[in-house]
């Protein structure tokens, strides 16, 4: 009897060995993959903070390689010394910084809703367009991202020449709305097909319409989708570069031409470029913070796969 508790306990002890263990290698593999992750945001953080020898020589660890300086900071106006003066870097910063930031929701937001109702129609109703199906519909919105952004460069630029689009923020939201809305409707599209139909059709038994159906029983539950796929449209049009280059020139422009526009006669100056780089995802760092519980919920209910 004691030999065989004895064996039970032994094969307990080794069953709870493998588990800490796989536990521990599974923490190890996700500590440094976060570290992999995050390493981009601390190089730019701390570079910010460097002066032109500490950046050419790779310091990476503040007060043990370098002595942090505001040099970054103090050329865009920013250092503690010179926010309280007139600074037209800091000026021009802000401005670029509305204008991405007015474009960005803006676009996002038009994005999520119109990408919304028609991933409702797709999820829900059969359509015939020609030969095509609910799922041709779905793969040609999808199939537009296959496009290189540089095939429809003159086109868009004749387009908003004619319609005296060229650098307003206008030309620039209708356009980002266009970029990122197939992505919002494959997204929302498998959220609204997690939704069992027969919500639906409770609601309409009770006397709801389909409209009444969908805004007071089917977009509570899909809203942690619309939050993710919001974040996700967000992040692409902030982060746009190509299409804001080419159709902005002075009143339009945003963060990421700012941020590529950090170079001279003598090279790139990367402590401006990097302080100029965390001003700019800051914001998206705080939204994804704030935004994170509505993010995983969109996630595990099926708004990305």
């Amino acid at each position: 009897m004691s030999e065989a508790i004895f064996r039970d306990s032994e094969a307990d002890l080794a069953f709870r060995t493998r588990r800490l263990a796989g536990k521990a290698v599974i923490y190890i593999l996700l500590i440094a993959w976060a570290i992999v992750c995050l390493f981009p945001i601390y190089w730019t953080a701390t570079t910010s903070f460097k002066i032109a020898p500490n950046v050419m020589q790779g310091a990476l660890i503040p007060w043990v390689d370098y002595t942090p300086a505001w040099l970054g900071w103090r050329s865009l106006g920013m250092s503690p010394d010179t926010i309280g003066a007139e600074s037209t870097v800091r000026d021009e910063f802000v401005k670029r910084f509305f204008n991405s930031a007015i474009t960005a929701v803006a676009s996002s937001s038009i994005a999520v809703v119109l990408g919304s109702l028609a991933a409702y129609g797709l999820s829900r109703f059969s359509y015939k367009f020609g030969f095509m199906r609910n799922s041709d519909i779905s793969f040609f919105f999808l199939s537009q991202l296959i496009l290189p952004p540089v095939v429809l460069a003159l086109p868009f630029l004749v387009l908003y020449k004619q319609l005296a689009l060229l650098d307003t923020r206008v030309g620039l939201i209708l356009l980002y709305t266009l970029t990122v809305l197939p992505i919002v409707i494959w997204i929302m599209r498998d959220q609204f097909e997690s939704i069992p139909t027969e919500l639906e059709e409770a609601a309409l038994v009770d006397g709801l319409s389909i409209w009444g159906a969908f805004f007071a029983i089917i977009l509570p539950i899909a809203l942690p989708g619309m939050i993710a796929a919001f974040i996700l449209s967000l992040v692409l049009t902030w982060n746009e570069y190509f299409f804001a280059a080419l159709l902005t020139s002075t009143h339009a422009n945003t963060l990421p031409v700012m941020v590529a526009s950090q170079t001279g006669s003598q090279g790139i100056n990367w402590w401006a470029m990097a302080a100029l780089s965390f001003a700019a995802i800051l914001p998206l760092i705080v939204i994804g913070v704030v935004l994170e519980r509505y993010l995983i919920k969109g996630m595990t209910a099926g708004a990305v796969k």
